[in-house]
């Protein structure tokens, strides 16, 4: 296990803007990927108008050793909040976004897994500006295939999933999820939508090789997967999976040119990347070049 981080995660404190911020989320009862998986970029991402909505409450029905979401074994306890989708678009409306980036905690209690939610809330802000482009980041809704059609129907910019680790890691990092099951949801993407843009992210430092990070690289290819993060792992707590390497910039400059040369249409490659780093400069790019 190693405790110390390198210079490069120093974090900046919370600047006036980004705490206004916080404080109309916290008034309008809205979560934030970013604050509750204490996120190293939280603050930069704050000040420039760049945060994930996480919409079904903010306790998750699983448990991955890596993520620091509240997480119940009760899901009995869980409710649904109907009045979600309309607080995040006015938020959305009232600061006025260009692209918005909208997650959730897995809810394996809801018979179709929370993806009415994530429709609606793609249609709401839709219905605020259609130039608004919104990035879907879902879960696997427990293989439903009637609940993935549901969330590529409200036709999102960027469909993304992530498969966060390699496969030889999943029986210790995330015990209740499914390698293959993840791939199949990006290829499936594909078959309902072939125009929609589909992205997944990789947490390294976790004990994988590097032979492993490419052959997962070539998976996700061969899933028709467009664009690939690839950031380093922090343990939220002791109590959390540890982190077994910091990888070097270098490495990650490497893996950023072997996921190109795979075949990825953007690969973000570096340390304190996460699965929405920049992801409205990406979006913008791929629309760009692929229109």
């Amino acid at each position: 296990m190693i405790n110390r981080l390198p210079a490069w995660f120093k974090q900046d404190i919370p600047n006036t803007g980004a705490l206004a911020r916080m404080r109309l989320l916290s008034q309008f009862n809205i979560h934030t990927i970013c604050q509750e998986a204490k996120c190293p970029n939280v603050s930069d991402c704050f000040h420039n108008l760049r945060f994930t909505f996480m919409i079904l409450g903010d306790t998750c029905t699983r448990n991955c050793r890596f993520c620091a979401v509240r997480k119940s074994g009760r899901v009995s306890n869980l409710r649904m909040d109907l009045d979600e989708p309309y607080r995040i678009a006015r938020v959305v409306r009232e600061l006025g976004f260009n692209y918005v980036v909208i997650t959730s905690v897995t809810r394996d209690d809801l018979s179709d897994g929370g993806a009415g939610q994530f429709a609606q809330t793609i249609e709401l802000i839709h219905g605020i500006d259609r130039k608004i482009k919104i990035e879907a980041l879902i879960p696997d809704f427990s293989d439903n295939i009637t609940s993935l059609k549901t969330v590529v129907a409200a036709r999102p910019s960027i469909l993304a999933h992530n498969l966060e680790t390699v496969k030889r890691l999943y029986s210790v990092v995330r015990p209740q999820a499914n390698y293959a099951v993840s791939l199949e949801i990006l290829s499936q993407s594909k078959k309902f939508n072939p125009a929609l843009f589909t992205k997944s992210s990789l947490m390294l430092g976790l004990g994988e090789t590097e032979g492993e990070v490419i052959e997962t690289m070539q998976d996700l290819i061969e899933s028709q997967c467009d664009i690939l993060t690839l950031g380093q792992y922090l343990a939220p707590s002791e109590e959390h999976y540890p982190v077994q390497e910091f990888i070097s910039i270098e490495q990650f400059k490497k893996y950023e040119e072997l996921g190109l040369a795979l075949g990825f249409k953007a690969v973000l490659s570096g340390p304190k990347v996460r699965s929405s780093y920049r992801a409205e400069e990406v979006c913008r790019e791929i629309l760009t070049s692929y229109p």
